[in-house]
């Protein structure tokens, strides 16, 4: 079913990938719940539909599309969620927001049963895929660096090297030396193997520990929060959410259809320009979106911390559906859960070699033609610093086909390149984000 010989992988490489990707992962099923209760969603409800939806998304990814990416609710998209579209107005209720949530993923499941989703990912040249992935990499371990107090804010220079002295600086700095040790050994599931370490470390050294237990039953105190498509519309219309739409479903084709190709390429799993089975793994967020808006969370998409468990060896669904199996188990280990997440140091290393693994992208990129190197410089620059996929993927889609048009090059660009930039500058010049 997964073709593990094709994909020269085995299935204990795959279920220590699932582990990796999941470990590095499952601190949303806590910051999500966090930060959609201060629009007022019950933390209970959020934590339920977090893990339902990622489930769904995630199981959709590993039995149909059979890819090692994991889907889940975005982050971003639930900050958006909460204090742009609920806290800065006090007539809409998260009841509300969740129905243009569900009017997005419905738009998405149709968007990604056209070929259009499919043509995008073609679309996309070659040297902007090669920056998506080293953007994303930049990216994912600047939040390590950062998560663990290494990198601190500045406030002149914005960021400066943080405190080494302090606990989870120093657990993560033991983490990383234990994990760059293992793989510089070829040690199988070495990610996987330094968080364990580093969980060891930290309970032994008093930072981890298990105050409230370790099990819970799993809860909707709201139940089904919005099912009805034609109620959703009605809230849509009423309060004139056309522009919340429309930033959710435009950020989340681009932040997703971004992290799969990167993620896709760091695996080897493109074939050429084109991604093999692309509708059945795009259709896996927009599923998982609408149902997920339905029970009470903000709009999912594929996870950038997927290339962790890439990493580790995860080429096939079945690193997947180790993830889908384990986000099962965690809805009734939500305190052990919470416990875990809350040491980023655990999984801070991984964050971090994965970027480094993914930034060697670049050398594929054509430094030598400023038309080319540019806008992937510049997704790569902006990913991090605006700490969003879809603000670095909409800067390069513009600055692209602007540079190709001064060299006399317009007709090397797709059409939907010049329809996306026209909508990117939209997006950015008048809509929040």
């Amino acid at each position: 079913m997964f073709r593990l010989k094709e994909n020269n992988t085995t299935v204990k490489t795959e279920v220590l990938a699932g582990i990796t990707t999941f470990l590095t992962m499952v601190y949303i099923v806590i910051v999500n719940p966090i930060i959609l209760s201060d629009a007022g969603v019950p933390f209970d409800q959020v934590f339920t539909a977090t893990i339902i939806a990622t489930v769904v998304g995630t199981l959709w990814m590993a039995l149909l599309a059979n890819y090692p990416i994991a889907i889940a609710p975005g982050m971003g998209l639930n900050a958006y969620f909460a204090y742009s579209v609920v806290g800065t107005n006090p007539n809409i209720t998260y009841s509300v927001a969740f129905s243009a949530v569900l009017i997005a993923g419905l738009l998405f499941i149709i968007l990604s049963l056209t070929p259009f989703r499919e043509k995008l990912i073609e679309a996309i040249p070659e040297n902007l895929k090669h920056g998506i992935t080293a953007g994303i990499g930049l990216f994912i371990a600047f939040i390590g660096l950062r998560l663990t107090g290494i990198i601190a804010d500045h406030p002149t220079n914005l960021v400066t090297l943080g405190d080494l002295h302090a606990p989870q600086a120093l657990l993560a700095l033991g983490g990383l030396a234990i994990t760059l040790v293992l793989m510089a050994l070829n040690v199988n599931g070495a990610l996987f193997f330094g968080m364990i370490a580093t969980g060891i470390l930290a309970f032994l050294t008093g930072h981890l520990s298990f105050e409230n237990g370790f099990v819970s039953m799993p809860s909707l105190p709201d139940g089904i929060i919005t099912l009805n498509p034609i109620t959703a519309i009605g809230d849509v219309i009423q309060y004139g959410l056309y522009a919340v739409v429309f930033s959710f479903l435009l950020v989340t084709i681009f932040d997703t259809t971004g992290t799969m190709v990167g993620v896709a390429q760091q695996a080897g799993l493109m074939k050429g320009n084109k991604l093999p089975k692309a509708r059945q793994a795009l259709l896996a967020d927009s599923v998982a979106t609408t149902i997920g808006a339905s029970l009470g969370t903000s709009p999912t998409s594929a996870y950038i911390e997927s290339s962790s468990g890439v990493a580790a060896g995860g080429r096939t669904g079945l690193t997947t559906l180790t993830v889908s199996i384990l986000f099962i188990i965690a809805a009734f280990f939500g305190p052990l859960v919470g416990a875990v997440s809350g040491i980023s140091a655990i999984t801070a290393p991984a964050l971090i070699i994965v970027g480094s693994l993914m930034i060697g992208t670049i050398t594929q990129i054509k430094w030598n033609e400023i038309d080319e190197a540019f806008p992937a410089f510049l997704i790569i620059l902006s990913m991090p610093l605006t700490s969003s996929i879809a603000t670095g993927i909409a800067l390069g889609f513009i600055a692209y086909p602007l540079m190709k048009v001064a060299k006399g090059k317009w007709r090397d660009v797709h059409p939907l390149v010049y329809i996306f930039a026209v909508l990117f500058f939209y997006q950015l010049a008048f809509l929040p984000h």
